[in-house]
């Protein structure tokens, strides 16, 4: 049985944009999709006896979001086989035990009752900070919503901590039928380019061979797995998280790698990723690689 996409709704604007791009998704792989709703409130009057047969307005509320967005989710593509449910725990733990049985999960970029100023929202962070299975935070203009760039964007990382996003990245490709950029950010040291323009030329080459070479390593088995994806391999010289950021303008959805130490409950999110969730005008998938 292939596992949903599992998006969290909370009936806010970033939340119905995370829908929109869901559905789309999950017809794009021929998958289901489950709406969940995280609330509290029977942990506050699950103890408490019901006056009558009223029921508690939390719970009203909760009911209406999911059912609300199930109806959009099925109006957006009538194909798409659409379930939901309201939860009764905190929202980050809610999500992050559902990804256990998650293709993918999905959330928006800021939460309902989250301050404006917020370029993501704390549920958001946490869950892509801490999944063990890939996360997608829906954010960004227009277009990269819309997915008009016809093209995926690879960050590169090393090979012990990134083969998940390199499968990841190959698979939506396909099935998308778009280009994959495969980008590797690379810098040359300052004590190597301080003095001697010429050892600075030499060093700045070298510098971009081994980049290339690992760029080559890192995507040669799935080049191979997916022969009809279209690849494009770059070296870029610049800080990582300002060479995707920039190029984040140009693509429908940008994925990068993270390393999930066992053990470690804490955020476990680099500074590239963390940018990116904060400032990438597409969405962002985390795909995490076991440690």
């Amino acid at each position: 049985m292939e596992l949903p996409l599992v998006v969290g709704v909370d009936g806010s604007d970033g939340s119905l944009v995370a829908v929109d791009w869901a559905v789309d998704e999950a017809a794009r792989h021929g998958l289901p999709l489950r709406l969940v709703f995280a609330s509290l409130w029977e942990r506050y009057e699950g103890d408490v006896p019901s006056a009558g047969l009223d029921r508690s307005s939390e719970r009203v509320l909760a009911e209406h979001i999911v059912a609300s967005a199930a109806e959009r989710a099925r109006r957006r593509d009538p194909d798409v086989k659409v379930t939901a449910e309201v939860i009764p725990a905190e929202a980050v733990s809610a999500l992050l035990s559902e990804g256990h049985n998650a293709s993918v999960l999905v959330t928006g970029s800021r939460g309902r009752g989250e301050l404006a100023e917020l370029l993501l929202g704390s549920v958001g962070l946490a869950v892509a900070a801490r999944a063990h299975g890939p996360v997608v935070v829906v954010r960004g203009d227009k277009a990269g919503l819309a997915g008009t760039h016809e093209r995926i964007l690879l960050g590169a990382g090393d090979p012990a901590t990134g083969g998940e996003a390199v499968r990841f990245a190959f698979q939506e490709a396909e099935a998308r039928g778009c280009t994959l950029d495969v980008v590797r950010a690379w810098r040359c040291p300052a004590h190597e380019s301080a003095d001697d323009p010429g050892l600075a030329q030499d060093s700045a080459h070298h510098h971009e061979e081994q980049a290339s070479a690992l760029l080559d390593h890192l995507v040669e088995e799935a080049v191979a797995e997916h022969p009809k994806v279209r690849v494009r391999r770059i070296t870029v010289e610049g800080p990582a998280r300002k060479v995707l950021l920039h190029r984040s303008a140009g693509s429908d959805l940008l994925i990068v790698g993270a390393r999930r130490r066992k053990g470690h409950f804490g955020l476990q999110l680099g500074r590239v990723a963390h940018t990116l969730l904060h400032h990438a005008d597409c969405p962002v998938a985390i795909v995490p690689q076991q440690a």
